[in-house]
């Protein structure tokens, strides 16, 4: 197979590398009963609705790959063969259980009036720390993650161990995994989803493409599923990204502007989640928000990230590789410390309007905001002021910026989510990364993070 079966990690989950999975669960094929109904449905929307008819068919290109790359044929899935080749359609992430009195007990809101929200994604970084602040304003709050090693799995666990000090449980499950989804829906009446589960990572995407597909669009189909049979229908807020603005020249980036020219696969499937997220608002007046980062950084962030990836080779006295656009031009970035966009985040839960459609047809908005800084620093801007507050001069080597995805420049024009949200990112970049440098020196002192910081990107 080209995708060979990769060991078992903790909690039965496998590095992203092995977890393409069995699309039979998620794509629609001959045999299927109602969750294949309901996913045509969702692909004959995209063909017959008005909406970007190239963002369309980049999403249902998605799935045509899922079908014909991972061996998901016109029969029955998980077999030998498939339109994909021989071994190709294997599902190998191990179904999972929830512990129903652990799911309960996280999912219980503190405070009167306040929600109950499963997080996916919530060893994640995001995920992570607006689950704490969620949990600290008395929402009930659950967690989902798969733990996958795309970086290490050390990282993600420190952040779930400071979850359950405070009661956050975690499940540890892939999204795709049905069963568990469902339950978990069951086991609480989550008022609200916060989606932010996703296969992370531009230029990984060049190196293995199936977990994208995996993890970002069979993965936001199946939780879609679920939320469309749950009662009441809980409210949807999902993570996209500023990827999806690509080739985009005019600045600052609006949501209004055409995101039709993705430059990588990750961004292809971001925006493939924002038009299924359309889709599923038209057809069942699920009440969805799109959210659009822009280089979030932090502490107990990302090390697969330039900030994480620089201090530690500034640390370890190794050089740090510095991308130049065309005619050498300096790359930049909209960066955006953390707090801030959990800031928003929050915002956008509790100003969305309830799921469903009203007697008289009408239905919720699909809503889409920008949540990023307003403020773009030349990454040799970033490099200075990280060396200050490392102490240390960073060896710097500047490379032309390779064909694997990455776009020039993010720039966030965030007035609509100022408008709509109260969204006023606060912090500054100097502020911000000192922050940053001050966790990521206690948490890495002595050889506690010696793992994390020989860590080198894909």
């Amino acid at each position: 197979a080209p995708y060979p079966m990769a060991p078992l990690l903790s909690g039965g989950q496998r590095s992203p590398s092995s977890t393409m999975g069995s699309y039979g669960d998620v794509l629609p094929m001959r045999g299927r009963s109602r969750r294949a109904r309901g996913v045509a449905s969702v692909l004959t929307s995209m063909l017959t609705r008005p909406m970007e008819s190239l963002g369309a068919c980049a999403a249902i290109s998605l799935f045509v790959y899922a079908l014909v790359r991972f061996g998901v044929g016109a029969g029955d899935v998980g077999g030998a063969s498939g339109v994909g080749g021989p071994g190709a359609a294997v599902s190998t992430f191990v179904p999972a259980k929830i512990d129903v009195a652990k799911v309960q007990r996280s999912c219980a809101s503190r405070t009167d009036g306040a929600g109950a929200v499963l997080v996916t994604g919530s060893a994640g970084f995001v995920g992570f720390h607006t689950a704490l602040a969620l949990k600290d304003r008395g929402w009930g709050v659950l967690g989902l993650d798969n733990v996958n090693d795309y970086y290490p799995t050390s990282l993600k666990r420190a952040r779930m161990k400071e979850l359950e000090k405070v009661g956050v449980h975690t499940v540890e499950a892939d999204l795709n995994d049905r069963g568990v989804v469902r339950d978990a829906l069951d086991a609480c009446k989550f008022t609200h989803i916060l989606h932010l589960a996703a296969q992370a990572g531009v230029r990984y995407a060049v190196k293995n493409p199936g977990s994208y597909v995996h993890s970002n669009v069979a993965g936001m189909v199946n939780i879609m599923e679920e939320i469309i049979r749950t009662s009441p229908m809980p409210k949807v807020v999902f993570a996209s990204s500023s990827s999806v603005y690509g080739l985009n020249t005019e600045v600052p980036f609006k949501e209004s502007d055409v995101t039709d020219s993705p430059a990588s696969l990750y961004a292809a499937t971001k925006k493939a989640d924002e038009l299924l997220a359309h889709t599923y608002n038209h057809i069942h007046g699920v009440a969805i928000t799109a959210l659009r980062f822009f280089t979030v950084y932090g502490p107990y962030g990302r090390p697969d990230m330039a900030y994480f990836s620089f201090a530690n080779n500034i640390v370890r006295g190794k050089p740090i590789t510095i991308f130049k656009g065309e005619n050498d031009a300096e790359l930049a970035r909209d960066f955006t410390y953390i707090d801030d966009v959990v800031q928003g985040v929050i915002a956008s839960l509790e100003t969305s309007e309830a799921s469903g459609k009203k007697p008289d047809g009408s239905k919720p908005p699909f809503r889409v905001y920008n949540l990023g800084n307003k403020h773009p620093v030349t990454v040799s801007d970033f490099v200075t002021t990280l060396e200050k507050h490392m102490g240390k001069k960073a060896k710097r080597e500047y490379v032309p910026m390779p064909k694997t995805g990455d776009v020039p420049f993010t720039h966030a024009d965030v007035s609509r989510a100022a408008r709509d949200l109260g969204y006023s990112p606060r912090t500054n970049l100097d502020d911000g990364l000192k922050k940053f440098v001050d966790w990521y020196k206690e948490f890495c002192k002595g050889a506690a993070c010696a793992g994390i910081q020989s860590y080198v990107p894909a």
